[in-house]
């Protein structure tokens, strides 16, 4: 006997019976896409040059050395040393403003570091020393958001092995190949690029000093930075983004560099660190969503494969620490300040080609040679870093501001979640938002709605079926174009 076909249930039917629960978070949700690429900037990136990267670096490493300490040296060669280098990175600037008609504001910040004062780095600098900060603005073009700052650093001073026995010993070579005339290359490489094309708010390329003396240039700009008021929203800092070469180094990734991120703010006054762990927001530092920012940058601009994907596939590897172990670079002196900032460093490091003397062993040895040296960079590497650069910084000065006061409630117990932000300033009235959250446990964005003010540079209230005990929520502003800024956590 043939028994008669059962009708077929439908999902929704069997859902309590055959199918998993659904999490509230998941029923309104809608992935987190990749930003689209804006073409003017997409065709900036094209336009970087490892060619002239390799120029960039080799012209540093021909300085002999870049020792800070060198300023107050009288009997350096002509050419050498780092005020000679100082005056290059400025030249360099110059020359890239004089070719989009003077559109970039040079700087030499120029101070003397003296160790009387007690710093912290005073046993590093015997006896008080000019250091010199270069640095280059390119204004931006849209007077309700040029206040508004980005920056992207590295420095230019250098060292050997020789100041492991005596900081006063500045003599022998100091190449600083690698550490760090491949941050400055990137620096200079994405001036170069960005400063044909006009954007909302203002970007900062800067070249600092002092760094192996204990961060001196970097701290004395960003004190600088914060009591003249700067608006500085994001600081990409560039050290050891050479992609290291040493033959025989199998490990070594070149599609991806490490973005390193503070967690809990080193400016949060105790009160505000006790508030950060008591609601679990470690991972939601502004530092941390500005690598979440760069995170999301890579997928847009780099994608792995497919017609999109004009440029090598690279990424940005994030790293939930402020720096590698026992170690530490120009962004924490910005995060001292109070400010956004975050360390690019290629994959994998060889220490035998940083803080050395130059050796080559006798030949047939296999003694490896010693020293921060141009052979051992990877100058298409260092490109791919500055594109990386270059798209974040393009992006987030196109972007609108990041979304103000944003709170949420939590005063009554229940399984909705309302929040409230307010416009960032200056926001152009196209403005809109996303809605973000993530699992709990998720390191970066999984899910997002759009929100729509109901008035352009109105306050936004949004509530959502979604219980806040289980996600974490964060807000960003998206201009008509699709550029995106930092999210920010309630």
């Amino acid at each position: 006997m043939i028994l008669p076909r059962r009708p077929l249930l439908c999902a929704c039917m069997l859902v309590s019976v055959l199918c998993p629960a659904q999490p509230d978070f998941l029923r309104q949700a809608t992935a987190v896409a990749p930003a689209t690429p804006d073409p003017a900037i997409a065709r900036a990136l094209g336009s970087i040059d490892p060619a002239r990267i390799e120029q960039t670096i080799e012209a540093l490493v021909e300085f002999g050395t870049r020792n800070a300490l060198t300023s107050m040296e009288t009997g350096l060669a002509p050419g050498q040393g780092v005020e000679a280098a100082a005056d290059w990175i400025e030249a360099e600037f110059k020359q890239i403003s004089a070719q989009c008609n003077g559109c970039l504001e040079v700087n030499r910040d120029a101070f003397v570091a003296d160790p009387s004062s007690g710093s912290r780095w005073a046993r590093r600098v015997p006896r008080p020393t000019r250091m010199t900060n270069i640095y280059a603005i390119l204004r931006g073009a849209d007077p309700a958001q040029a206040r508004r700052l980005v920056l992207v650093t590295g420095h230019y001073d250098s060292i050997n092995s020789n100041v492991f026995k005596s900081w006063s010993d500045t003599s022998g070579a100091a190449p600083g190949a690698n550490d760090d005339a491949s941050g400055v290359a990137v620096s200079l490489e994405c001036a170069r690029v960005l400063s044909k094309l006009q954007f909302p708010a203002s970007i900062v390329f800067v070249a600092v000093d002092g760094e192996e003396e204990g961060l001196i240039g970097s701290a004395h700009l960003a004190h600088l930075a914060r009591e003249q008021g700067w608006q500085l929203e994001a600081v990409l800092n560039n050290d050891i983004v050479g992609g290291n070469t040493t033959p025989g180094d199998t490990l070594q990734l070149k599609d991806r560099v490490r973005v390193f991120s503070e967690g809990v703010p080193e400016a949060a006054t105790p009160e505000e660190a006790r508030r950060i762990r008591a609601l679990g927001e470690e991972d939601d530092s502004p530092s941390r969503e500005l690598a979440r920012a760069i995170a999301d940058t890579a997928r847009g601009y780099f994608p792995s494969s497919g017609a999109a994907a004009p440029l090598d596939a690279f990424s940005a590897f994030l790293v939930f620490r402020p720096d590698r172990y026992g170690r530490g670079g120009d962004h924490s002196s910005f995060n001292e300040e109070g400010f956004a900032a975050v360390r690019f460093t290629e994959w994998r490091e060889d220490y035998n080609h940083q803080h050395q003397n130059v050796v080559y062993p006798p030949a047939g040895s296999s003694e490896p040679i010693l020293g921060d040296l141009p052979r051992f960079v990877d100058f298409k590497y260092v490109a791919d870093v500055a594109r990386l650069n270059a798209a974040t910084l393009a992006t987030l000065a196109s972007a609108p501001g990041e979304p103000q006061k944003v709170t949420m409630e939590t005063q009554k117990q229940e399984t909705t979640t309302t929040l409230h932000w307010e416009s960032p300033e200056g926001a152009p009235a196209a403005t809109h938002y996303e809605l973000l959250w993530r699992e709990t446990t998720a390191p970066d964005w999984q899910y997002a709605q759009t929100v729509q003010p109901k008035a352009p540079g109105k306050p936004v209230t949004v509530t959502v079926p979604i219980s806040k005990d289980n996600v974490v929520f964060g807000v960003r502003a998206v201009d008509a174009a699709g550029h995106r800024s930092p999210a920010v956590a309630p």
